[in-house]
């Protein structure tokens, strides 16, 4: 059942919507993921092979920068001269980069994937 067709069109918001829910960017049933961040040789459901795609660097680097300015603002607002009391916010604002980085990575390698299978990047020209 995989797509075989090279001239048939992939819907790219689609496939990014699938893969931020870490489904199948082809059926959306399928999970794209077999562990926290290792990709799924192929889809259970439909048989579309993901596992191939490489998405390198782009995942940690979308979360940077999506972590990055959800969470810089938060500085301006503990700003204070008082040094001594600013550990509580902290710890606080450090546990949620973690959360937020650990939440995040994984659905944006499944964004890139989505997003690189949509596109047929690195798929070989038919003969």
């Amino acid at each position: 059942m995989s797509d075989t067709n090279p001239e048939k069109k992939r819907d790219v918001w689609l496939a990014i919507r699938r893969g931020l829910k870490l489904n199948c960017p082809a059926c959306g049933h399928g999970r794209i993921m077999a562990g926290y961040l290792r990709q799924a040789e192929g889809c259970l459901h439909c048989g579309e092979r993901t596992g191939d795609i490489r998405a390198d660097d782009g995942p940690a680097w979308a979360t940077i920068l999506l972590v990055g300015h959800l969470i810089s603002p938060m500085f301006f607002v503990f700003a204070n001269r008082d040094a001594s009391k600013l550990w509580v916010p902290f710890l606080g604002v450090a546990g949620l980069v973690i959360v937020l980085t650990l939440l995040l990575l994984p659905r944006m390698k499944g964004l890139f994937v989505g997003l690189i299978w949509a596109s047929r990047a690195g798929e070989t020209e038919p003969g």
